[in-house]
C-alpha cells in the first residue's frame, strides 16, 4: 500500500519522517549493532536474575535486626523534641497558691 500510494503521488504527503504515511527509515548496521548489544545485556539481566543470591530459607528474616534497629532509631529521633510528661499536680499547682490551714 505504501508503496502504491508512493508510486502513484509522486511523493509523500505532508511531513516525510512523521504521520500516518511517514517514510519508513533506513535500518543501519549501527541500528542492528546496538539493537543486538541490548538484546544480549538483557539476556545477560535475565540469566543472572534467575538465580537467586540466596535461598527463600536463608532470605526469610535476613534483615530483621537491621529493621528493628532502623526502627528504634527513627522512633528515638521521632521522640526527641517531644515535651516531658506533666502531672495534673504540675498543671493545677497555680491554684493552690492562697490556700493556708
Amino acid at each position: 500500500m505504501f508503496l502504491t500510494l508512493a508510486l502513484l503521488r509522486k511523493g509523500i504527503p505532508g511531513k516525510q519522517w512523521i504521520g500516518k504515511y511517514r517514510r519508513p527509515r533506513q535500518i543501519t548496521w549501527q541500528m542492528k549493532r546496538n539493537t543486538l548489544k541490548h538484546l544480549e545485556r538483557e539476556a545477560e539481566n535475565e540469566y543472572w536474575i534467575s538465580r537467586p543470591y540466596m535461598t527463600p530459607e536463608q532470605e526469610y528474616c535476613h534483615a530483621a535486626e537491621r529493621r528493628a534497629q532502623n526502627w528504634l532509631k527513627i522512633k528515638t529521633a521521632k521522640f526527641a523534641n517531644f515535651p516531658e510528661h506533666k502531672t495534673m499536680t504540675d498543671h493545677l499547682s497555680h491554684l493552690r497558691i492562697t490556700k493556708t490551714w
